[in-house]
């Protein structure tokens, strides 16, 4: 029952890479052990990958591409489609229109934002969700979270602000190493030329208001200008289109942002405390 019940899960692109990839296998003339061989696993792997037991991984994919795909990328256009499907659920809608994103302005106030996050960091912060993910799922995730970093090195360039609350910045997601590596990569990212990073202090509320009370926002600017938010919160999403609020969202952003540190001394805040967990 439970591999009936795998078998429906898997999505329409991990069906169609499970179907290429056996019409391919055959046509080569080669068994499951054969094509495992050549790829680095067994056959009873490959087979629970053609049955749908176990769906393709994004590695598998990789050695599909490589065994089977004779240079025509089928398989590495594939990985895409794959790597969405495993995304979850509530993201889903969002991810495409993330990378394809013009701008971003980004607030996080909880952890770093999913676009900043190292392996390690995001693996403890999966790892350590609820319900508990299994280890294929939270690597799952792992991925698809690392494969969304492309959109900091695409041609046509995004341009990205980001807002982290100090807060999140001190909170040890993972442990000191991980932490560490963390606070370095925020850094790496800080001197990007189409990054603009800045700290909202832990004394922002000190004159009474505190922007960044409502919590994470993150506003799309799309090729065709048009512009987004996109709200996640417990599960759940919101992607809201309306002008008329994405405007307030917009207005909100730039009070947080004035209440941030400049780019320059927010480097300075992230370096410090890369430093003092050495």
């Amino acid at each position: 029952m439970a591999r009936e019940e795998n078998k429906e899960s898997v999505g329409p692109a991990a069906r169609m890479a499970a179907t290429v990839a056996k019409r391919m296998r055959v046509k080569k003339g080669l068994t499951q052990e054969q094509l495992g061989a050549q790829m680095g696993y067994t056959g009873a792997a490959i087979s629970a990958m053609e049955r749908l037991l176990h769906p393709v991984s994004d590695e598998m994919l990789v050695h599909l591409e490589r065994v089977l795909g004779g240079g025509t990328g089928i398989f590495e256009e594939m990985r895409e489609l794959v790597r969405l499907e495993k995304l979850p659920e509530q993201f889903r809608g969002y991810a495409p229109i993330e990378q394809k994103a013009v701008a971003l302005w980004l607030y996080a106030n909880h952890v770093v934002h999913g676009l900043f996050q190292t392996e390690a960091y995001a693996r403890a912060l999966i790892a350590g969700g609820y319900p508990d993910p299994t280890p294929e799922r939270v690597e799952e995730l792992v991925v698809g979270r690392m494969a969304r970093k492309a959109l900091f090195d695409r041609k046509q360039v995004c341009e990205i602000e980001l807002v982290l609350d100090e807060s999140v910045l001190r909170r040890p997601i993972g442990g000191k190493e991980v932490m560490e590596e963390q606070l370095a990569h925020l850094a790496e990212c800080a001197r990007r030329r189409n990054v603009n990073l800045q700290v909202l202090p832990l004394d922002a509320g000190l004159g009474g208001e505190y922007a960044g009370a409502r919590g994470t926002l993150e506003i799309v600017e799309t090729p065709a200008h048009d512009r987004v938010t996109y709200l996640e919160i417990q599960g759940e999403s919101l992607l809201i289109t309306d002008r008329a609020k994405v405007s307030t969202h917009l207005q909100r952003y730039a009070r947080i942002r004035a209440q941030a540190l400049d780019p320059r001394r927010s480097l300075g805040v992230i370096e410090e405390l890369a430093g003092a967990r050495r």
